[in-house]
């Protein structure tokens, strides 16, 4: 069975920096897009960063410069370095992949999901 784990979240102070880690797991062929979500309780998930297969990348405007997102396709993983952290980077951050299963066909796969708390 397929799956995805988060790791990385904490508290941290205004300024800091964070690192979060998403690792796919199970009988895996190949993973399209990865990309890392968020999310604040009364609001939509928001798209944070993608990156393809390829390695091309994208990001919200709001993370821009401060965000970097990278993956290591012999681990099926995929990492976003999280630096000048703001208060407003608050949430809950949700890795998600496009997952080829080696038995099955093509699916959207989500991570449980881990909080990152950014103090003033």
């Amino acid at each position: 069975q397929v799956q995805l784990v988060e790791s990385g979240g904490g508290l941290v102070q205004a300024g800091g920096s964070l690192r979060l880690s998403c690792a796919a797991s199970g009988s895996i062929f190949s993973i399209a897009a990865m990309v890392w979500y968020r999310q604040v309780p009364g609001k939509e998930r928001e798209l944070v960063a993608g990156i393809t297969s390829e390695g091309n990348t994208n990001y919200a405007d709001s993370v821009k410069g401060r965000f970097t997102i990278s993956r290591d396709n012999a681990k099926n993983a995929v990492y976003l370095q999280m630096n000048s952290l703001k208060p407003e980077d608050t949430a809950v951050y949700y890795c998600n992949a496009y997952i080829y299963p080696l038995a099955s066909t093509g699916s959207d796969y989500w991570g449980q999901g881990t909080q990152v708390t950014v103090s003033s």
